[in-house]
């Protein structure tokens, strides 16, 4: 159970992240979260939108270079200390997590963490959160929230 995350590469300069949303809202995609990890020249936006796989062929040919990473997605309340237990489900565990960021969801107290982690520890991490009541989203569900 992955949702589908769009990696855009863009340069660290002003204007870039505009030209990057504008194609995407020229083209009818809805974007539900966005994340910037950029370095001095670069910086790489995480999205996750309605249809990845259009999105990414909208982008490419916009001269984007992009790819769909699987990430996985749990559903969190949205309330102080949130996050705290998937968190230290996964330490506890010895599950590090590569990258995770946070969004606030349409659906009242309900927030999403969104995650990656080696491919190893994949199926472990799901495994740990749903046994300790922590509910995964399939990207269908996520494009809902």
């Amino acid at each position: 159970m992955t949702v589908q995350q769009l990696s855009v590469f863009i340069e660290n300069k002003p204007g870039q992240l505009s030209e990057l949303t504008k194609t995407l809202s020229q083209n009818d995609i809805d974007m539900r979260s966005l994340s910037i990890a950029e370095t001095s020249d670069f910086g790489i936006v995480r999205i996750l939108v309605d249809d990845s796989y259009n999105a990414a062929r909208i982008l490419k040919d916009a001269g984007y270079v992009c790819n769909i990473t699987p990430v996985l997605a749990a559903a969190i309340p949205d309330e102080p200390g949130g996050l705290c237990k998937p968190l230290t489900l996964l330490d506890d565990n010895g599950i590090n997590l590569e990258y995770t960021y946070v969004f606030v969801t349409r659906k009242e107290n309900l927030a999403c963490m969104i995650f990656r982690v080696s491919d190893s520890h994949k199926k472990e991490a799901v495994d740990v959160l749903t046994r300790n009541g922590i509910r995964m989203i399939c990207h269908e569900e996520l494009v809902q929230l």
